[in-house]
Formats: C-alpha cells, structure tokens, sequence
C-alpha cells in the first residue's frame, strides 16, 4: 500500500508564494514520475506539472516562469514552489507518483490566493 501526503497550502494574497510538499510512504520500490495537479470548482483535474526520477519536469504553461518542481529521491518527497500567485490558482492541489504502472494520489491541500 501506498499513501501520499500533501502539505503546505493555505491562503496568501495575490502575489505571494506558497510552497507544497508531498510525501510518499508504503511498499515503494521506485517511483517514476512525480506531478501535481489541481482540481477548481467545477473545473476537471489539470496537470501543474510533473518531475522524472531523473530529474526532467514539464509544465502547464500557465504556471511556467512561476511554480518550480522539485523532488527528493531520498525522501520519496516532491515540492512544489509556488510564486507570484494569482487569484485564478486558487484550486484544491494533488499529487500524484507512478510506481510500478499505476498512479497513486494525495487527498490534496486547499491553495486560495486573495485579490
């Protein structure tokens, strides 16, 4: 079994930063993939961006040149630094890992940005 946690949300004004960490825990041999996605009311779940075990990332572009992934193998951890936040981030955000041939998911953290 496999549990992903998700910390570090909350609520920040407008061009604030946030940063979200996710930690994975359980039967892990390796984990592939690593990503977060975000989820806002009425809105299906959409790719933030997501990290390789090598160290590769991808992004939404509407988050490029603002949110930085990043992740620790040691830890089975990924971060996801958020900066110069904007109102339209506000959205419940989940991680994800690839282990194996399946996807596991967070519960996800409530991210709201004030205007």
């Amino acid at each position: 079994q496999v549990q992903l946690v998700e910390s570090g949300g909350g609520l920040v004004q407008a061009g604030g930063s946030l940063r979200l960490s996710c930690a994975a825990s359980g039967s892990i041999l390796r984990i592939n993939r690593m990503g977060w996605y975000r989820q806002a009311p009425g809105n299906q779940r959409d790719l933030v961006a997501w990290i390789t075990s090598g160290g590769s990332t991808a992004y939404a572009s509407s988050v490029k040149g603002r949110f930085t992934i990043s992740r620790d193998n040691a830890k089975n951890t990924v971060y996801l630094q958020m900066n110069s936040l904007k109102p339209e981030d506000t959205a419940v955000y989940y991680c994800s890992a690839d282990i194996q041939a399946l996807t596991f998911w967070g519960q996800g953290t409530q991210v709201t940005v004030s205007s």
